[in-house]
């Protein structure tokens, strides 16, 4: 039974009080506020959207808010995850945010879901709530988030961020489209950075974060235009808003005339992202896993080791134990003469990707050189953990 259907709570003198501003407002009011605390709304992740979408959400007096979140709160999150603080670093992210949002607003129920939502919980999962707020910031949970709602008739909220731009969207309501009609297929893996390789801008997920939080309280209440059928499209540099119309696509193969799908699939094989590393081995000679580097690294005849990073990622941690030069990928060809001569390179970023440019680079200029697959991110995993990786 949704919140639509249910019989609407009544409000208490505290929560009365606490919601003045609302009951004030023509578009909530007593009935709006009683909406609101009736609803179920699913949080998907509470990291930089999930955060400002989660304050915003609870102090409006959602009444009950399930967040799925396996994390654990790093110190390179605090600078947009605002639900969490500095005393907040190891611990649990949904511990973390539900401990915040009880403080904030103790009459709203959090359900845990310690888990990472896969094609096995999905259905489950989603099915309890009325409302999905997608905080992912990954293309695996964002299609299956997509699929989950449509196939069980939830609405959600869509939001995503890079850099300085954002997006905004409500996909799987009545009649609209989902965000497999906006896009059929995911970009290959590697083509769009993460907010971890690309950066972001800090304020930019409080934005689109804060409009989730916004679209949701709208829907709940039924007052407004809703995002249904249209893309909201931020520019934070140049502080522009544009919108794109995204009709629903009758071919859609999850939301259609005649769908194909009709169940959850597995999306980091759709993806790309299931066996990538083992593909891009079998596939990519200039590149060389963590585990045999460090072997060539104890025998006889070690490469030389290149830190393609920026200087500010060098100083929070590197291989220089491991006798690693830092030269960034800018000044890389132009410094190439400091490399010693006669020994082959193994060039490092954090992931991958700018080193592997880095050894076409180095190949091209006569060098025998690598790229570390996976980056120190890789190393961290297999071989060192007490590297840190900014």
């Amino acid at each position: 039974m949704s919140a639509n259907d249910a019989p609407l709570p009544p409000l208490s003198r505290d929560e009365i009080l606490r919601y003045a501003r609302h009951l004030v407002l023509p578009e909530v009011g007593e009935t709006g506020q009683r909406k609101l605390k009736a609803a179920r709304v699913l949080l998907v992740g509470a990291g930089g959207l999930g955060s400002p979408a989660a304050l915003y959400l609870a102090a409006a007096g959602v009444g009950t808010l399930g967040i799925v979140e396996n994390d654990r709160v790093d110190a390179t999150n605090l600078q947009r995850q605002v639900l969490h603080g500095t005393a907040s670093i190891g611990r649990s992210k949904l511990e973390s945010a539900a401990e915040r949002l009880h403080d904030l607003n103790p009459h709203v129920a959090i359900e845990h879901h310690p888990v990472r939502l896969v094609a096995a919980n999905a259905l489950d999962i989603v099915g309890r709530y009325d409302l999905v707020v997608d905080g992912s910031d990954n293309f695996p949970t964002r299609y299956l988030v997509n699929d989950a709602s449509v196939l069980t008739g939830r609405p959600y909220v869509y939001g995503a961020v890079l850099r300085w731009e954002g997006q905004v969207a409500v996909f799987g309501a009545e009649g609209g489209p989902c965000y497999r009609c906006l896009f059929r297929e995911p970009p290959p893996p590697g083509l769009v950075p993460d907010c971890a390789e690309g950066g972001v801008l800090g304020v930019l997920p409080g934005v689109i974060g804060s409009l989730q939080a916004l679209e949701t309280i709208k829907w709940i209440v039924g007052s407004g235009d809703a995002l249904a059928g249209r893309l909201l499209i931020f520019d934070a540099l140049d502080l522009r808003f544009r919108e794109v119309r995204v009709p629903r696509d009758p071919g859609c193969p999850v939301c259609g005339d005649h769908p194909t799908q009709t169940g959850l699939i597995d999306y980091d094989v759709f993806c790309g992202v299931a066996g990538a590393a083992e593909a891009a081995a079998a596939a990519d000679p200039n590149e060389i896993g963590s585990e045999e580097l460090a072997r060539v690294l104890a025998g006889p005849h070690p490469p030389v080791l290149v830190d393609v990073r920026e200087m500010w990622e060098w100083d929070v941690g590197n291989l220089e134990a491991k006798g690693a030069v830092h030269i960034p990928l800018a000044e890389l060809i132009d410094r190439a003469d400091e490399l010693p001569e006669g020994r082959p390179v193994v060039a490092y970023c954090r992931v991958g990707n700018r080193s592997l440019d880095a050894a076409e680079r180095l190949q091209q200029a006569g060098y025998a050189a690598k790229s570390l697959r996976g980056g120190l991110t890789d190393w961290k995993q297999k071989v060192d953990p007490s590297v840190t990786v900014a």
